[in-house]
Order: structure tokens, then C-alpha cells, then sequence
């Protein structure tokens, strides 16, 4: 018993991995369902049938008296449709490798925010900066990190201050004399007495 339970659940586990779903089969079976209604079958004859629920049916059927069997085809895709299309993608494209400065901004880097204002100026549609980064994703785009030197780095200044003033300001233990971390020794800096 335990076995099989254990099989069943890796069987089932392994099945939705990567499972897709398969919408010809699915359009197959609603226009088979429209068939069946064509042909004066019942709601639960057509349930039984294609072993399929009775609320499917139920939406199935009223689409089917709408607008006969071309009501039943489907949208070819799950899930909601993209608000930007590829000629909307391209113009933000355009605009994107034109460089930050060019479109307004004081630094030359892009960042989420600002790609997301150049999205909205050139479609009208926001987005927040988790689907930004994705959208940029989608058009090949990559995350670049900006060098970590300074344009207004001076390493001769940089090395003059290691040598002079380091070794003022460090400071050393010799120099504060002895101490202890424990208020109740008398060498303690933090002792009462």
C-alpha cells in the first residue's frame, strides 16, 4: 500500500513538470461536444461521454446556442493577453538604445524605474519594475553592471592621503593605553573608579 501511494504521488509529481497543456486536444473536444448538442444529446449525456465537468458542458452549451460550433474554437493560448505588441516592443527598443541621457536623464545608466517611464511614454501602458525587468528579458536585454571606478576618481590624491593622513587618524593599541572590556577591572576606560 505504502508503495503504491509513492508511486502514484512521484508519478503525478513527474506529470505536472513541465506539463503543457495540449490545446488542440482541448478544441477537439469542445467541437466533438458542439457535435454531440448538434446531434440533440443532453448536458449529461455529453458530460458522461467526454468525462469532462458538468460546468464545462454547461459553459460549452450556452456558447454553442450563441454561436454555434465556431463559438467552441480556441484562443490558441493560456493566459491573458500581452498589452505591448512586437511593433510597441520595437519603439521602446529604439528609445532604450538611444541611451539614458538622450531620453532625459541626468546619469548615462538605466535603471527599472526609468525604463519603465520610457515604456509608459511610448505605449501609455505602466508596468511595475518586476514586469519591466521581464519585458527587457523578452526583448534579449541583460542586466550590465556600471563600473565600480569613479569618472571622478583621483589616485594620486587617493595615495597621498594613504600615506599622510592614515597613519594619523588609525588608530593603534598602544596608543590608548592598557584597558579591559569589563567595567569591574580598574584598567577598564568605562570603571567607576
Amino acid at each position: 500500500m505504502f508503495l503504491t501511494r509513492v508511486l502514484f504521488l512521484v508519478v503525478m509529481a513527474t506529470a505536472r513538470i513541465g506539463a503543457t497543456r495540449d490545446f488542440d486536444a482541448m478544441e477537439r473536444r469542445r467541437k466533438r461536444a458542439a457535435e454531440l448538442f448538434r446531434q440533440g444529446k443532453t448536458q449529461a449525456d455529453v458530460v458522461r461521454e467526454l468525462d469532462v465537468s458538468r460546468q464545462s458542458v454547461s459553459r460549452w452549451h450556452a456558447d454553442w446556442k450563441a454561436g454555434g460550433a465556431t463559438a467552441l474554437r480556441g484562443a490558441g493560448r493560456a493566459g491573458r493577453l500581452p498589452l505591448l505588441d512586437a511593433a510597441d516592443l520595437k519603439r521602446v527598443a529604439r528609445q532604450l538604445e538611444k541611451g539614458p541621457l538622450a531620453n532625459g536623464y541626468a546619469t548615462d545608466m538605466w535603471t527599472l524605474s526609468r525604463v519603465g517611464e520610457v515604456i509608459e511614454a511610448e505605449t501609455g501602458v505602466a508596468y511595475h519594475q518586476s514586469h519591466v525587468w521581464r519585458i527587457l528579458r523578452q526583448m534579449g536585454w541583460s542586466r550590465q553592471r556600471p563600473a565600480r571606478r569613479a569618472v571622478e576618481r583621483d589616485d594620486q590624491a587617493i595615495a597621498r592621503w594613504v600615506k599622510e593622513d592614515w597613519p594619523r587618524v588609525k588608530k593603534t593599541p598602544a596608543a590608548e593605553g592598557p584597558g579591559s572590556a569589563f567595567r569591574t577591572r580598574a584598567g577598564s576606560a568605562s570603571s567607576p573608579r
